[in-house]
């Protein structure tokens, strides 16, 4: 009887194991597929940062954890950040605006840069 009872027990938990691991797969796949289609990346000059590990740092770590980012990197001496994000979830002009917003909302000034 306890052979049985631990046989069941063993059949149902392998059903549900390659059941969830079936579901996981293919949810990991659509979401690199929604990734894929709507990944942007933009570039941006941002005067008014005076230092790099205060300001530019500062800006860096707070676009990282904006929703939509996926990458921000921002480098002092070019006085310029290159933002990788979801274009579903934000956009160009939400950037400008939320990096422009950081600090006292008077400090930095983001524009749009356009590579040659």
């Amino acid at each position: 009887m306890k052979f049985s009872k631990i046989i069941l027990a063993v059949a149902i938990l392998s059903f549900v194991a390659i059941g969830c691991n079936n579901e996981a797969k293919k949810e990991v796949e659509n979401q690199k597929e929604a990734i894929a289609g709507t990944t942007e990346e933009a570039n941006f000059t941002i005067s008014g940062m005076t230092c790099e590990m205060g300001c530019a740092k500062t800006i860096e770590s707070k676009l990282a954890k904006k929703d939509g980012v996926m990458e921000a990197t921002v480098i002092f001496n070019d006085s310029t950040a290159v933002v990788k994000y979801d274009a579903n979830k934000t956009s160009k002009k939400e950037l400008i605006e939320f990096i422009d917003g950081i600090a006292d909302g008077e400090t930095y000034r983001t524009s749009e840069k356009i590579l040659k």
